[in-house]
């Protein structure tokens, strides 16, 4: 089919995007509807942990659709209660909400730290985040975030969101006052530049947040279901948060999310949370077989094994180019330019023949790596020899 006969007029517009229409895909491989194929090192920016149209998904999206899809989030289900069980069982929270995306989760997490703040901290509501971070496109997370340029799109802001530097203790410390309730962060600030908290900073932040009776939310939208290597990313500095919020990897592709908090934490009324579809079967039965996956014996240590092997490729290529290195944790690593061609280079790549690569530009200066948890060495070095060959053109 023809690009211009596909009724796209009907589409609002919110980004420019390329004259091609995506029509399947398996694996590291999308399709367009010209038949030709792109090697897909963005994966829905981190969305599809286990590539396009993953066998256990299908057959989990197939068996459920037959049985239940919506009962309403007033009553149990039984994939709902079988998925928190499982992200339980693999973490140190106590208690799940599923929700539909990550913004909707970490709407939920402010919610609950607030009110938490009101019946523990005599009404305490904010709290610290971080500049360059990226917590959603609700007004409330825009808000929490610290993207430039994003305190004046839908101004005037949520107040409450006081912005620190991460990697800096004095920053937070500075901060902290009457009014604050918790500190939340992304492990690794993925829309950022890929720019992991160091371990250090990660352990000094859990011992001030105790010392001041903060909360500590965790914001693994990105980073978390395998993306950096160990289930969640908290886990690499041996801190354990308050509150979790997951998005993206946890459902494989389909629009699923979930806030995870400790008991004690859980302060929640009747009516205080809710969503139409939260917690729905058909899409906790998807998340059920991702994460089922992503815990299976070898799975997270082949994750490993796979990031460094890219980051040597990363860097091996950096030193012949003369770029600023790589950094990352896992399959999540940006590849550092040094100069503002990324863009550039992700245009280029997208339009090589026969294949086209697909990349990411988080900054001008740098290029994101988001690919599928199960990608081959393989297909790592096929991306490679791609990007070469991108490199050689510009």
């Amino acid at each position: 089919m023809n690009f211009n006969e596909y009724p796209i007029e009907s589409l609002m517009y919110i980004t420019s995007r390329p004259e091609i229409v995506y029509t399947h895909g398996k694996g590291s491989w999308l399709y367009d509807n010209e038949g030709k194929r792109y090697l897909d090192f963005i994966q829905g920016w981190a969305v599809n942990s286990l590539g396009h149209c993953n066998e256990g998904m299908i057959e989990a999206l197939n068996t459920q659709a037959r049985l239940l899809i919506n009962p309403s989030p007033a009553f149990y289900n039984e994939p709902m209660a079988q998925l928190a069980s499982l992200l339980t069982q693999h973490s140190c929270f106590d208690k799940v909400f599923f929700a539909n995306s990550g913004a909707e989760a970490n709407e939920g997490a402010i919610k609950l730290a607030r009110k938490w703040g009101k019946k523990n901290k005599g009404g305490a509501f904010e709290i610290i985040t971080f500049d360059h971070s990226f917590h959603g496109r609700t007004i409330a997370t825009m808000s929490a975030s610290g993207k430039p340029g994003w305190d004046t799109i839908y101004a005037p802001q949520v107040p409450g969101f006081p912005k620190a530097d991460l990697n800096d203790i004095a920053s937070v410390e500075k901060l902290i006052n009457d009014k604050t309730v918790a500190v939340m962060l992304e492990p690794i600030q993925g829309e950022g530049g890929v720019i992991p908290a160091t371990r250090e900073f990660m352990q000094q932040l859990r011992a001030l947040t105790k010392q001041h009776n903060l909360l500590l939310i965790v914001d693994e939208v990105q980073s978390g279901c395998g993306r950096a290597g160990t289930l969640f990313a908290y886990e690499l500095s041996g801190v354990e948060p308050d509150i979790m919020t997951l998005g993206k990897g946890i459902g494989g592709g389909v629009p699923l999310a979930a806030l995870m908090a400790k008991q004690e934490i859980c302060v929640f009324e009747a009516g205080d949370q809710g969503g139409t579809y939260n917690g729905n079967p058909l899409m906790t039965a998807v998340g059920y077989s991702v994460i089922s996956q992503l815990t299976a014996p070898g799975f997270l240590e082949n994750v490993r094994k796979t990031g460094d092997y890219l980051r040597a490729k990363l860097l091996e290529l950096s030193e012949e180019r003369g770029f600023n290195g790589e950094r990352g944790e896992g399959l999540l690593r940006a590849l550092l330019l040094g100069k503002d061609i990324g863009p550039q280079i992700v245009e280029k790549a997208r339009l090589m023949q026969p294949d086209g690569l697909l990349l990411n530009a988080a900054r001008p200066n740098l290029l994101r790596f988001m690919p599928a948890l199960n990608v081959t060495t393989g297909e790592i070095d096929q991306m490679m020899t791609m990007l070469r060959s991108v490199l050689d053109s510009l």
